[in-house]
C-alpha cells in the first residue's frame, strides 16, 4: 500500500477490523520511511452491477461517481474521508441485499440521502438539491422546513 504523504510503498499493518456493516476490512497503517498513520478500506468490487436510470437506460456501478457527488455535498462540512467511505460501503450492502444485479438510480440516492440526513443536514440538503432537482425555491424550504421539523422532533 503506498503511503498518501510520501508515496512509499514501505508500510505496515497496525490493525485489522471488520467493518460495520461486516463486507469490508479497515486497516490502519502505518509507514516505515515517514511514520505517516493511515486507515484503508478494502472490500469486495463487484463488476456485475448495473444501475437502471430514469429514462431506463442502464450503465455499469461506478463507485466513484457515487462519491464525486458525495464530495460536493459534503465540501467544506466537518465530515472526514473515513465517513464517506464507511457511507458509500453501507449504501452499497444495502442495496446489495435489496436488489440483485440491477440497481434503480432512484434507491441509490434515497440511500445517500437517508444516511446523509443522519450525518450532516447541510450535506443532505445539497445532495437533494440536486437529486431532487427542485424546481424553485419554495420546494427548497418546504424540504428545509421539513428537515427542521423532524430535526426538532428529534427524527433526522
Amino acid at each position: 500500500m503506498r503511503c498518501p504523504k510520501c508515496t512509499s510503498l514501505e508500510t505496515k499493518v497496525l490493525d485489522t477490523r471488520t467493518g460495520k456493516n461486516e463486507t469490508s476490512i479497515r486497516r490502519r497503517r502505518e509507514c516505515l520511511d515517514c511514520g505517516y498513520r493511515f486507515t484503508t478500506i478494502e472490500e469486495v468490487l463487484r463488476s456485475d452491477l448495473q444501475v437502471v436510470k430514469r429514462d431506463g437506460r442502464r450503465e455499469d456501478f461506478d463507485r466513484n461517481k457515487m462519491l464525486g457527488g458525495l464530495r460536493k455535498a459534503v465540501e467544506k462540512r466537518p465530515i472526514d474521508v473515513m465517513q464517506i467511505e464507511m457511507l458509500v460501503a453501507d449504501v452499497l450492502a444495502s442495496l446489495e441485499k435489496e436488489f440483485d444485479h440491477e440497481i434503480p438510480a432512484k434507491a441509490i440516492g434515497e440511500q445517500i440521502m437517508l444516511r446523509l440526513k443522519k450525518l450532516d443536514q447541510i450535506a443532505y440538503v445539497r445532495y437533494a438539491s440536486v437529486y431532487k432537482d427542485f424546481r424553485d425555491l419554495a420546494e427548497l424550504a418546504q424540504e428545509i422546513n421539513e428537515l427542521k421539523e423532524a430535526s426538532e422532533h428529534g427524527q433526522a
